[in-house]
């Protein structure tokens, strides 16, 4: 009988043990862009395209520093061509204290007109490379103005005509 009820305080322990178990849950997305092999723009480092990207506050300068990185290149028959969807700019709730923002790919400034630009000659993209992209914010007539701003660049590229 003694024996009996060891083994049945044992198997008690045993289920409360696990009834009290510490649980952590960890849920993420998971997402693949598999490119054609003909055309494709994709950033060289992907660790950073769909996250918010700061421009440091060079306290020294008193000036807003900008953003460079680079993207991986390719079209097998023509041209590469960008432009901006929309206008950019930081943006604080106050239109009057926006910072407007210059978008360069492979050295040529991009703007939000309907007319795409050529970023990357038909040469250089059969042949593929790595080309930067640059923002760099254009100081406000009125200097900078204390606040946390925010932004959004959108970039679309295309196939220029053959």
């Amino acid at each position: 009988m003694i024996k009996q009820s060891a083994i049945a305080l044992c198997v008690g322990v045993m289920m409360c043990a696990q009834a009290f178990a510490a649980r952590e849950e960890r849920t993420f997305e998971v997402w693949a862009d598999i490119p054609t092999l003909g055309f494709y723009v994709l950033p060289a480092e992907t660790n950073w395209i769909h996250l918010e990207q700061t421009l440091p506050w060079n306290i020294n300068t008193s000036r807003l520093e900008g953003l460079r990185k680079n993207f991986d290149v390719k079209h097998d028959t023509s041209a590469i061509e960008a432009r901006l969807d929309a206008e950019p700019y930081l943006f604080n709730g106050r239109q009057d204290q926006n910072i407007y923002l210059r978008v360069t790919f492979n050295g040529q400034e991009l703007s939000h007109e309907a007319t795409p630009r050529e970023v990357v000659s038909a040469a250089q993209a059969m042949a593929g490379g790595r080309f930067p992209l640059e923002i760099q914010p254009k100081v406000p007539a009125g200097g900078y103005k204390p606040g946390t701003y925010y932004g959004t660049v959108q970039l679309i590229f295309s196939a220029a005509a053959p």
